[in-house]
């Protein structure tokens, strides 16, 4: 891991730890340590649909954002919102609504997975750009506007990951 992807990883752990521990889910419910880390967030579904009902903060995204391979015009256009819509969002500070949430979510996922079987940024973002004969011919970055395209690329990562190449 790089200097720069610990950092940021550093910055998301004390993000999600905050907002989890600020959330209004009942504590009797929660399974989980009083520190919690990324990793760990994007491993607990629970947690995941937690904070994607109650909104991804600002502050969350802006992290996410960075971490992950996608422009601003990308994140737009996965988030169905314009481009002043979204730097309305950074100049207010306030949460996405949930269908926003879920899609930063899940970025968050797939980049999560795409480093773990490429091991650097750069590689994942050239495997996102590049046409995938087992994604119908698609680069893969085009599949990651809905759930299903989402789906379909994480099991193409997992599928590389475990040396099944179609």
């Amino acid at each position: 891991m790089t200097s720069s992807t610990a950092a940021m990883t550093s910055k998301l752990d004390k993000e999600i730890s905050s907002i989890v521990k600020q959330s209004s889910f009942d504590r009797k419910n929660r399974s989980f340590k009083n520190s919690i880390t990324y990793a760990d967030f994007l491993s607990n579904k629970m947690l995941m649909i937690l904070v994607i009902r109650e909104g991804v903060p600002y502050s969350l995204f802006n992290l996410i954002q960075h971490f992950t391979p996608f422009s601003e015009e990308s994140w737009a256009k996965i988030l169905d919102i314009s481009s002043k819509t979204l730097d309305r969002y950074k100049q207010t500070g306030k949460r996405f609504k949930s269908i926003q949430s879920e899609k930063i979510i899940e970025m968050a996922e797939v980049t999560h997975v795409g480093l773990d079987v490429f091991g650097s940024m750069d590689k994942f973002k050239l495997w996102l750009e590049t046409t995938n004969y087992a994604l119908g011919s698609l680069k893969p970055i085009e599949l990651l506007n809905d759930s299903y395209g989402k789906d379909l690329v994480i099991s193409e990562l997992t599928r590389i990951n475990y040396g099944i190449l179609v």
